[in-house]
């Protein structure tokens, strides 16, 4: 086969030799293929001389009549020094209008709601500039912080407050989602171990911050057993007889003592430097230990006996369940407890120990009577050998 022959019909390349009148063209391939003068076995003639040539530099082409200057359209490029009213910025195009016809015409059409309204946008926007320079320029703050030390801002506690309550309203029915739920409890230990010491302290540093990751951690080993059984954290529908709870104001009311009981913890204590350190508080970590354990086991036993992760199917007698009856209830009395112990707060201490048995006195007696209807004679007997219900040898 000849060479022409070979190069013009090879699928490797995108361009073809034609030779046609003693013409050499070195073109795009697709450019041959409708050609009629084209012949498959034309025999090449030897080229006489090479002044006979001519070539372009063009892209792609190399032919010995025709100069081809490009085979694309070439790119089309302007410049203008003048500004688009297109291109302009939409943030300035109101104050372009503005006139005082305009803001009169605005201003009449207030309400007292927008008035009100803008008033408080006002003035809280003041307070926290004020508040800010305040601090920036205090030589406290210049003076004492430190990467242990955390000034709260008030501003990021009420907020998170707020964003809290709003989740809540939203779990109450059912719709509050993972981020949701987290943020409730994120905020309510905030306002129950970082805002009480800050406000009393001025700074953060220590226990504290301790005690904030160990309650979110104590608190999501129940609904960490439901994410291991069902794949998510909402509870599943189950008999309502087995939601057990006092009345909404004995809620209310525990709730309430909690929080003042972690109040009067960072009052009653002393500001946290003079806190000692080192080998003294051996025996907080020793508690904090103790209180995981205890929930840990409780909930896991529970579970493994339960449907649903709340209806019992047998009386649980493993575990903390040997010493007490609820040792969730002490473990939750215990994780108080020992925040008080931290903090050296012993009257606190008592205050928060007297309301968490007020409240799970109440709602253990609701428990019981229902495992006693539902287990009969096999609670009665598990009652009378473990005879304490949170407090082992004591109460």
């Amino acid at each position: 086969m000849e060479a022409s022959s070979i190069v013009l019909h090879s699928k490797t390349l995108p361009f073809g030799i034609t030779l046609t009148n003693n013409k050499l063209s070195f073109r795009h391939f697709n450019k041959h293929l409708p050609s009629t003068n084209y012949q498959r076995h034309q025999s090449l003639k030897p080229i006489k001389s090479p002044s006979h040539w001519q070539f372009n530099a063009s892209p792609l082409a190399f032919s010995p009549t025709r100069a081809r200057t490009h085979l694309l359209t070439p790119l089309k490029c302007s410049y203008s020094n003048t500004t688009s009213s297109d291109s302009q910025n939409p943030l300035l195009k109101p104050l372009k209008n503005l006139s005082l016809d305009s803001l009169k015409k605005t201003l009449s059409q207030l309400t007292p709601i927008d008035v009100v309204k803008w008033s408080g946008v006002l003035s809280i926007a003041i307070a926290a500039t004020k508040w800010t320079v305040n601090m920036l320029f205090n030589p406290f703050f210049w003076m004492y912080f430190s990467w242990t030390w955390l000034f709260w801002p008030w501003f990021v506690a009420i907020a998170l407050a707020i964003y809290g309550l709003y989740s809540f309203r939203k779990h109450l029915i059912g719709e509050a989602n993972i981020f949701e739920q987290l943020a409730i409890v994120t905020s309510t230990f905030t306002w129950l171990t970082l805002v009480p010491p800050a406000h009393f302290n001025g700074y953060l540093e220590g226990w504290p911050f301790v005690f904030f990751f160990v309650y979110h951690y104590f608190f999501f080993f129940n609904v960490s057993v439901r994410k291991r059984l069902y794949g998510d954290y909402y509870a599943r529908p189950h008999d309502p007889k087995w939601g057990v709870n006092p009345p909404k104001w004995y809620r209310l009311l525990f709730c309430v003592g909690v929080m003042v009981g972690h109040w009067l913890a960072a009052f009653e204590g002393p500001e946290l430097h003079r806190i000692p350190g080192g080998w003294t508080n051996v025996g907080v970590w020793i508690l904090i230990i103790l209180t995981m354990l205890m929930q840990y086991n409780s909930t896991l036993y529970l579970a493994k006996y339960s449907e649903k992760v709340v209806v019992p199917t047998a009386v649980v007698q493993f575990g903390p369940y040997r010493w007490v009856r609820h040792p969730i209830y002490s473990s939750t009395m215990l994780l108080f407890a020992t925040y008080c112990v931290a903090l050296r707060a012993p009257l606190s201490l008592l205050f928060v120990a007297a309301v968490c048995l007020f409240y799970y006195e109440q709602k253990a007696k609701l428990e019981e009577a229902l495992m006693v209807e539902t287990f009969g004679e096999r609670y009665m007997e598990y009652a009378t050998k473990v005879r304490y219900k949170f407090i082992p040898f004591i109460y």
